[in-house]
């Protein structure tokens, strides 16, 4: 298989094995995963106050957590400049540096994909050229 580079956008925290099952095998032994982590957690009031502080913390926690759960053979690269409240604007600026062979959006069933539901970002999301595929992770368990 020849390596790729894959872009995996992300606002949910995780180590989970599910995430590494699905994305390690399609990147290749010197392929590339590059994280993007927009902080699309954010509501209208704080939108329009500017505090956004919560959400960009968020955003880091959720790369950091995805890069510690896609380590391995592949190099992985936290797009520290990725936390841009809007998703598509993030994925826009990451493909300008980043020659993505795939998009992987990570969700989570209910509130934590809503900002993926909007018909602007699935519709950008398909503009920019390159596949896009969504990988859902079960709800997380709080115990």
């Amino acid at each position: 298989m020849a390596p790729k580079n894959i872009l995996v956008v992300t606002t949910v925290a995780t180590d989970d094995e599910q995430l590494r099952d699905e994305i390690r095998p399609a990147v290749g032994g010197d392929g590339t995963i590059r994280i993007v982590a927009p902080a699309a957690k954010v509501s209208r009031l704080q939108w329009l106050t500017n505090e956004e502080d919560e959400a960009r913390d968020e955003a880091r926690r959720a790369a950091e957590q995805a890069a510690g759960a896609l380590g391995g053979e592949a190099a992985i690269e936290v797009d520290r400049a990725s936390h841009d409240t809007d998703a598509v604007q993030a994925v826009s600026d990451a493909l300008r540096a980043f020659d993505a062979d795939e998009i992987v959006v990570v969700t989570r069933p209910g509130d934590d994909s809503s900002w993926l539901e909007d018909e602007t970002a699935r519709a950008s999301f398909e503009e920019f050229g390159v596949p896009v595929r969504r990988v859902e992770l079960p709800e997380r368990v709080e115990g």
